[in-house]
């Protein structure tokens, strides 16, 4: 893309796709169940936490229906004993995951009116920006994984919560037996895979658009967006 060609609202655009993205990627993470009863046979969270595979099942079960907006009940687990303190964290969990579904819901809506904003007037360029910014997040991410994921792992708890309820006690919270933390870093890496993939997919229809329209570069000075 030329310089001249590029505008900062590109820039607002790529933002908003890119938040767009990483909600449902969040989303879609915290609801595959089929990762995590993956997760239970490949790192042996039975034999570790000392639960049973369907008790293990039924008590995930029991706090991803708690994370739904549509759950509006206090957490309970079918056979875990819970802490106040453990309560009120995964109350603050459900409090960050809802927020994630109001920015998809947002992100969707304005999306499809810039794209169709876009489409009419046969300007794509944005496509190509927000390509390059939405993969920039997860590089990132994942190379801190990479580097140190239990550091990684505190910091964003450290960040995201005012407390330490997130240290668990097993003997008061036993969950934590049944979440180690191999599988949040199985949750991270699926995150990222899904906002890399929707990054190809931006710069594909960039390129495809761009091939079908015939249009080498934005020609409208006059666009406001």
């Amino acid at each position: 893309m030329r310089l001249k060609q590029f505008k900062f609202t590109d820039i607002i655009i790529s933002i908003i796709l890119t938040l767009l993205l990483l909600s449902v990627a969040v989303i879609f993470t915290l609801n595959f169940k089929p990762l995590y009863y993956w997760s239970i046979d490949h790192l042996d969270i039975a034999q570790t936490s000392g639960y049973s595979k369907g008790e293990i099942i039924d008590n995930y079960k029991a706090l991803i229906e708690y994370n739904s907006p549509f759950y509006n009940g206090e957490l309970s687990f079918p056979s875990l004993p819970s802490s106040a303190e453990g309560i009120q964290h995964f109350a603050e969990v459900k409090d960050i995951f809802i927020a994630f579904y109001f920015i998809a819901l947002t992100t969707f809506v304005v999306s499809i009116v810039i794209i169709l904003y876009k489409h009419n007037k046969r300007d794509y360029n944005y496509l190509l920006v927000s390509s390059i910014m939405v993969v920039i997040l997860p590089l990132i991410v994942g190379t801190l994984l990479f580097l140190d994921f239990d550091t990684t792992f505190r910091v964003f708890h450290e960040i995201f919560f005012d407390n330490d309820y997130w240290l668990f006690d097993p003997l008061t919270d036993p969950v934590i037996n049944i979440l180690p933390s191999n599988f949040f870093l199985y949750c991270a890496l699926l995150i990222i895979f899904f906002v890399i993939l929707g990054s190809i997919i931006l710069f594909i229809s960039y390129k495809a658009l761009k091939k079908r329209t015939g249009i080498k570069y934005r020609k409208n000075r006059g666009l406001n967006i």
